[in-house]
């Protein structure tokens, strides 16, 4: 029996790997952490009995007390109880499943502890990947990507010499806007941008999509994860969500992973790695499949994705002040605060306000970060 701890089990990742953990019943779950959500929080306590629950906030506690005044756990909150989550004696693996700049150091403490990492936070090594990776070989850990992306890479390369990569296709579906140009986006709205054409995600993730900022913050990330450079690391955008993301090897070969668009498959070989068990999903019909066609994205238009590549090149605190902005702009857009198009701007614009720091300490991109939304929040 696996013991797992779920930093955000209420969000789209957290209540799927639930789903996992319910559908194979060989999985304990020892602590769950949510923020806000916490009437679905104390059924998600009732049904799998953690030892520990975790709130996002101190004024929660008395409402999570009383829902669950009859169940025998202990309750915390905060940043202080989210990392009790995340280093709890009992757990084996921890899944990150948290948004935001928030995740870096419980994962930091987890790995700490000695817990495999089931990786569905972005921002843990779009920030501090310099940090994580070392830690981990330091620490003895596994990574297990969650990310459809990331996950099928890690699945075309199980088994292969990372040194033999030639680059990596990292695949996109384009989002709901794929093919407009920016003139069309000028009046896009909240409900437009919300509107996945493949994939059900948080409304962050989701606007992250649209503007393919996303898939920029995947780059970062798979830099980190697969050892290579940001210019060996090219989007493809493939509508159809079939190939989740491909390797090119120094000799030509190219090996893809293909699937429906679950987000429990990763989920799921992430928990169960290297088995793979039964899942009761769609699966592919290669006869009923018309096609798989691919495009270049169209970078001038979708300036999250080029901004994404020069932090990437420049590194250092630069993918933070690229993400804290995005967090801050997102979180406007969705409060009907900016327009969409103001997303990217505001992005541009605290690349070049930050002071480059090489590299950063974990309390350097935290001040980034609050120096970011400071900026950001006086201009806008």
């Amino acid at each position: 029996m696996k013991n797992v701890s779920i930093l955000g089990s209420t969000g789209s990742i957290g209540t799927q790997t639930l789903d996992v953990i319910r559908r194979n019943k060989d999985i304990n779950v020892v602590a769950l952490a949510a923020g806000t959500r916490v009437s679905e929080l104390a059924a998600q306590v009732r049904e799998f009995r953690p030892e520990l629950v975790c709130v996002g906030s101190e004024e929660l506690v008395p409402q999570i007390k009383q829902l669950l005044a009859d169940v025998d756990v202990r309750i915390v909150c905060g940043n202080e109880g989210l990392i009790e989550a995340a280093v709890i004696g009992s757990a084996d693996i921890v899944v990150t499943a948290v948004v935001g700049m928030m995740g870096i150091v419980p994962t930091i403490k987890a790995i700490q502890a000695h817990k495999d990492i089931a990786l569905a936070n972005k921002e843990t090594l779009v920030c501090a990947g310099h940090i994580i990776m070392k830690l981990a070989k330091e620490c003895g850990v596994n990574i297990y990507p969650v990310d459809s992306e990331h996950s099928a890479i890690f699945q075309c390369l199980n088994g292969e010499n990372h040194g033999e990569i030639s680059k990596i296709l990292l695949t996109a579906s384009g989002g709901p806007f794929r093919g407009r140009k920016r003139a069309e986006l000028e009046n896009v709205q909240l409900e437009d941008a919300l509107k996945h054409p493949n994939w059900s995600m948080g409304r962050k993730i989701t606007i992250d999509s649209s503007t393919m900022v996303n898939k920029g913050l995947e780059v970062m990330e798979a830099q980190w994860l697969f050892g290579v450079p940001a210019d060996k690391v090219q989007v493809v955008v493939q509508p159809q969500s079939v190939i989740h993301s491909m390797v090119e090897f120094k000799d030509g070969a190219v090996m893809a992973q293909l699937g429906s668009p679950d987000m429990r498959l990763p989920i799921q070989y992430a928990l169960y790695y290297p088995e793979r068990r039964e899942l009761n999903t769609d699966r592919l019909d290669f006869y009923e499949l018309s096609g798989i066609t691919f495009e270049k994205p169209d970078m001038e238009t979708f300036r999250g994705l080029k901004l994404a590549y020069e932090a990437a090149y420049r590194g250092g605190n630069i993918p933070t002040a690229f993400n804290a902005a995005n967090e801050v702009a997102v979180a406007r857009f969705l409060d009907r605060q900016i327009r969409y198009l103001d997303i990217p701007d505001i992005i541009e614009y605290a690349m070049k306000e930050v002071d480059y720091i090489e590299n950063p300490t974990v309390e350097e991109i935290l001040s980034t970060q609050d120096y970011v939304t400071e900026i950001i929040k006086g201009r806008w």
